[in-house]
């Protein structure tokens, strides 16, 4: 199995001093792939943009986003992702998110929580069929519109998509529409992530689908050489859900491993210190052992 390693950008990263240098220094490090998250309250960048920004100084490294899809009128976002996957050439990696349910991100998202799930159902078939070229008309809790064509396509096609989410009915519709699942260590532990794995194969089978074509892909954060990580209440908005990783570099290997064994293809670490010392240690220390280790 192929391992991919990613590099997630928050916090302090988001100036254009300190996301230039992370993205200048990528392919040197041996990162595969650059994400940003969306908090609408929360001191980061807006990611569309700051991919396209991105994109635009490296033309190598895949462009990952975290991002929102209730509270966002679904033409627009298929738009935007779309253009986006064409400037890039084909470089950008899908996840739509439900988002935060604490305030006041709760509120600015504009759609209860409990809402949520129901306008993913509905969005997201509209999102392929849109990409696909097809003329689609829908009246639903994703909006109402008649007779729209998307122009230009995602050079990708089909352009995959992944789903966040832990709850039972996320994991049920991760395994019925998606392309891959992308959770975070720290909020689930490993047994909670190996039973959410097989909730979303037992969803794919029962949907027709083979559960082997559902990518899974893992987001950590943490501070490697550090016996204590900040605790989640310390971390400022903006960082993932989930209480940080902390140790050598050797107790990250002999954690993240194991995770590889379990079927997770694609770490993303997301440094609670932002200095590029910790971006280093993982992608000297930690990286190529995992690597090997698939």
């Amino acid at each position: 199995m192929k391992i991919r390693i990613g590099v997630g950008a928050a916090g302090a990263a988001s100036t254009p001093e300190a996301l230039g240098e992370l993205v200048t220094a990528i392919d040197e490090l041996g990162f595969d792939s650059l994400w940003l998250s969306e908090v609408l309250t929360g001191p980061v960048l807006d990611p569309l943009i700051g991919l396209a920004w991105a994109g635009a100084s490296n033309p190598r490294v895949k462009l990952g986003t975290t991002a929102l899809l209730p509270g966002r009128n679904v033409l627009r976002l298929a738009k935007q992702l779309a253009s986006l996957d064409v400037l890039c050439r084909g470089r950008l990696l899908v996840t739509l998110v439900p988002g935060l349910t604490y305030a006041p991100e709760r509120d600015a998202i504009g759609v209860e929580p409990k809402r949520r799930g129901a306008v993913i159902d509905d969005a997201l078939p509209l999102l392929r069929r849109l990409w696909a070229g097809e003329t689609v008309s829908h009246d639903g809790a994703a909006g109402a519109f008649r007779d729209v064509k998307l122009s230009p396509l995602p050079v990708q096609q089909p352009l995959e998509v992944w789903l966040g989410g832990n709850a039972p009915a996320a994991l049920e519709r991760c395994g019925r529409l998606s392309d891959g699942w992308l959770p975070s260590l720290g909020l689930l532990s490993r047994d909670e992530l190996r039973a959410g794995n097989e909730q979303i194969d037992a969803a794919a089978e029962k949907a027709g689908r083979d559960p082997g074509s559902i990518r899974r892909i893992l987001n950590l954060q943490g501070v490697i050489g550090e016996e204590r990580a900040p605790s989640r209440s310390e971390l400022p908005v903006g960082y993932l859900a989930g209480e940080p990783l902390a140790g050598s570099a050797d107790r990250w290997v002999e954690t993240l491993a194991g995770f590889v064994d379990d079927g997770f293809d694609t770490l993303v670490f997301w440094p609670v210190d932002p200095s590029p010392d910790q971006v280093e240690l993982f992608a000297g220390d930690v990286a190529p052992h995992l690597r090997r280790s698939g």
